[in-house]
């Protein structure tokens, strides 16, 4: 189902790129607002965030500095030298109650970048001096699920191909497999989805696709030849958290092959304490905000024990489905 936007801001000097163009075909009620920079608009002092999550504006842009970062400490690195992530894309269409872009942004508007042949460049530049790079390519977005009118995945599965030292990862809460259904596998691409309890799913994390639809899609990605990783991150301390992850645990082992997964991450919740505060302004009657989390260097945590209690059960839940060897926890 493609998204609709009112208005489009768009920066004066990509607004003949093709890119541009391609996006506008599939939005033509939208209002074009031309503008200097995306920034004139991305961060305006004042903005109402609650009201823009509820029906984002888009704003299209052209990224001039900064097409690599170096991995954050919050996310796992899979034992890869050099973890990088880029940014093709600011803010997400779906509303997850705990994603730390909310803390991060004081905008819920969409922002993608349109000069896709750059971050190539410097991607090139970057393999040429360290030989190679593990890229996460949906840090700060989820491309997939926005293929329809920006097809980055596509783009980047077709730059990979031809550079074997690069590996990319395209982390998704879609169930949006047939926007690169076409694309065939490749060795240097990893396919990583996030899966959360089906309650969870249905009440913290609006506007995704359901459970079924997501394992759906896992399940043709697998079958088809495709790296894939499970994330089961942050895990959450529900009321019932055991019940709801034996649940999507046994709903994982029905719908899917072991054989055709690659990797099962499991998480622990880990928060910025700037972004925790920014994020309980912004959602005052989220559960999930408000626990008693431990505090420390900067960065909120369930307490260590609590930590250690949900990875340990979580992970047990999946020895006798995959390989240990096949799971990576992260403690947080």
């Amino acid at each position: 189902m493609l998204r609709s936007f009112s208005h489009i801001y768009i920066e004066d000097s990509i607004l003949t790129h093709p890119r541009t163009q391609s996006i506008l075909s599939k939005f033509k009620n939208a209002n074009v607002i031309p503008i200097k920079h995306y920034k004139d608009v991305f961060n305006r002092k004042n903005q109402n965030f609650t009201l823009q999550k509820s029906k984002p504006n888009l704003i299209l842009a052209k990224k001039t500095d900064h097409f690599l970062y170096p991995g954050s400490g919050f996310s796992p690195n899979f034992s890869y030298e050099h973890f990088y992530y880029n940014t093709l894309a600011l803010n997400c269409i779906y509303d997850c109650e705990y994603c730390y872009l909310q803390g991060m942004f004081s905008s819920a508007n969409l922002v993608l970048f349109v000069n896709w042949e750059d971050f190539f460049q410097a991607t090139d530049a970057f393999l040429e001096k360290n030989k190679s790079l593990y890229l996460a390519l949906s840090y700060d977005t989820d491309l997939l699920a926005m293929e329809s009118f920006f097809p980055a995945t596509t783009a980047w599965m077709e730059y990979a191909r031809s550079r074997n030292n690069l590996t990319i990862e395209i982390r998704t809460k879609s169930a949006n497999f047939r926007g690169i259904q076409n694309q065939s596998p490749i060795p240097n691409a990893i396919l990583a989805w996030t899966l959360s309890p089906e309650r969870i799913t249905k009440e913290i994390e609006h506007k995704t696709p359901g459970l079924s639809a997501r394992l759906d899609s896992i399940r043709e990605a697998s079958e088809r030849g495709w790296k894939v990783r499970l994330c089961l991150d942050p895990i959450l301390r529900t009321k019932i958290w055991k019940e709801d992850y034996k649940d999507l645990a046994e709903k994982i082992k029905s719908h899917l092959n072991p054989t055709n997964i690659t990797e099962l991450s499991i998480g622990g919740f880990r928060m910025n304490l700037d972004f925790l505060k920014e994020m309980q302004q912004k959602r005052k009657d989220s559960a999930v905000l408000f626990y008693p989390y431990e505090r420390s260097n900067q960065i909120a945590t369930y307490p260590s024990l609590e930590t250690k209690e949900m990875l340990d059960y979580v992970t047990n839940l999946f020895l006798d489905w995959v390989p240990k060897e096949k799971i990576q926890v992260s403690f947080g």
